[in-house]
C-alpha cells in the first residue's frame, strides 16, 4: 500500500525552495508514495512543471490567521489518507496547525534558509514550532547545527540533505541572446539583497575594462521592487548598459545556460543554491562566493572558483581568469558536471529523503 505524502510550500513562484518542493513531488518513487503538492497562498509559474501523477491543491490562505484554509487542508489530508506533510520554509507553521487537528499526520520541516548566520529569526517561535515536527531537513551543515543548538532538536531528528537537479539530457542553446559566444556570463538569482548583485556589477566593471566583449545575463524574478530599481540604477551608473542584460524570469533556463560560457553567483549568504547545480548540469564552469554550502558543491575549489563574499576585485579576477582561458573553462565545467551527477542527482538525494520519511513515520 502506498503512503500519502504532501509537499507544502507557500507559493509556486520561481525560487529555490519552490523548485525543490516541485522536484520532490515529481520524483518520489511512485511504488512507495502517493504524491500531493499544496501551495498555501498562491500558485505560480512552477505549476506548469508539476507532473500529471502529482495532485495539486491550493489552501487559499489570504491572511496570517485564517482558520478556514487550515480546516480545508485538514479535511483534505484526512480524506486522502495523507500521513506525512513535507513543509518547505515558512509553510511549516501552517503545516503544524494542520497536524494539530489531524494527529495521524506527521510533519517534516525542510529549512532552506540561507541567512542563519545573521541570527535574524525569532528563535523562540521556531523552537516552539520545531517541538512538534518529526524531523528537520537542512540544506547546509550550518543550518543543521543551528537547529540542534538553537532549537534544541535532537541530533537524531536533524538531517542534512542537499538539493537535487536532473542531469539527464542536454538543452538546445537559446537563440537571440545578447553578447558573443565565448564571452557570456550567466547569473541565475532572484533579485533580492541576499544575492548581492551590486558585488557582481562592480566586478563586471573591472571585467569589461579588460575584456570589452564580455556580457552578463541576469536571470531571476524581481520580487523586491526597491532592490530592482537599485540594480538598474547601478547598471547605468557604472556604464554597464551595453554589457549587462536582465532577462527576468525564464522558463527555459537550461537553454539560456547552454548558450552561455560561465556561471556566477555573488551572494552574501546562501543555503545550497540550485543555480550552482544548474551550472553543473549545463557543464558551465562556475565562480561563486564562499558562502553556505557553495564550497561543497564546487568540491572545495576543484570544480570551480571560490572567492570571498563582498569582494568585487576577487570576483572580477576569477571571472577574467575564465574568460581568458577557454581550456580551463572546459575542464572546470566538466568537473562540476561530474560533481553534480555524483552528489546531487535525483537518485542519490531521493534515497536520503525516503530515509528521513521512514524516521519521521516512526513517531506516529
Amino acid at each position: 500500500m502506498t503512503l500519502g505524502v504532501m509537499q507544502m510550500i507557500d507559493s509556486l513562484a520561481v525560487g529555490g525552495a519552490e523548485r525543490v518542493a516541485v522536484n520532490l513531488a515529481n520524483l518520489l518513487p511512485r511504488e512507495r508514495y502517493r504524491s500531493f503538492l499544496c501551495s498555501t497562498r498562491a500558485e505560480g509559474p512552477l505549476l506548469s512543471l508539476v507532473e500529471p501523477h502529482v495532485t495539486h491543491v491550493r489552501a487559499q490562505r489570504s491572511r496570517r490567521f485564517d482558520p478556514a484554509p487550515i480546516l480545508r487542508i485538514r479535511n483534505y489530508v484526512r480524506r486522502n489518507d495523507i500521513r506525512l506533510i513535507h513543509a518547505h520554509g515558512s509553510s511549516v507553521f501552517f503545516a503544524r496547525l494542520v497536524s494539530l487537528i489531524a494527529p495521524k499526520c506527521s510533519v517534516v520541516w525542510h529549512d532552506h534558509y540561507g541567512r542563519c548566520h545573521f541570527d535574524d529569526r525569532p528563535v523562540w517561535l521556531y523552537r516552539t514550532m520545531a517541538r512538534g515536527t518529526s524531523a528537520v531537513i537542512s540544506v547546509n551543515q550550518q543550518l543543521a547545527a543551528w537547529t540542534r543548538t538553537q532549537l534544541h532538536v535532537p541530533a537524531g531528528r536533524v538531517f542534512y540533505v542537499p538539493n537535487l537537479i536532473s542531469t539527464t539530457g542536454d538543452a538546445t542553446p537559446a537563440g537571440g541572446r545578447p553578447g558573443k559566444p565565448g564571452f557570456r556570463i550567466a547569473c541565475v538569482a532572484n533579485l533580492r539583497s541576499q544575492k548581492d548583485h551590486p558585488n557582481l556589477l562592480h566586478a563586471m566593471q573591472r571585467v569589461v575594462a579588460d575584456v570589452p566583449e564580455s556580457h552578463l545575463l541576469l536571470i531571476g524574478a524581481d520580487g523586491d521592487k526597491q532592490y530592482l530599481d537599485r540594480i538598474l540604477g547601478l547598471i547605468s551608473e557604472l556604464k554597464l548598459s551595453r554589457h549587462v542584460t536582465w532577462l527576468g524570469v525564464r522558463n527555459d533556463v537550461p537553454s539560456v545556460l547552454a548558450a552561455c560560457d560561465i556561471g556566477v553567483l555573488s551572494s552574501a549568504s546562501e543555503g545550497l543554491p540550485l543555480s550552482l547545480l544548474e551550472y553543473g548540469a549545463a557543464r558551465l564552469p562556475a565562480v561563486s562566493t564562499d558562502v553556505g554550502q557553495c564550497a561543497e558543491v564546487l568540491d572545495q575549489g576543484q570544480a570551480g572558483r571560490l572567492v570571498p563574499p563582498s569582494d568585487p576585485d576577487m570576483l572580477g579576477s576569477a571571472l577574467l581568469g575564465l574568460l581568458e582561458q577557454p581550456e580551463l573553462r572546459r575542464q572546470l565545467g566538466a568537473a562540476l558536471h561530474r560533481q553534480v551527477c555524483d552528489s546531487y542527482s535525483p537518485e542519490s538525494v531521493i534515497d536520503r529523503i525516503c530515509h528521513v520519511y521512514d524516521t519521521a513515520l516512526e513517531s506516529l
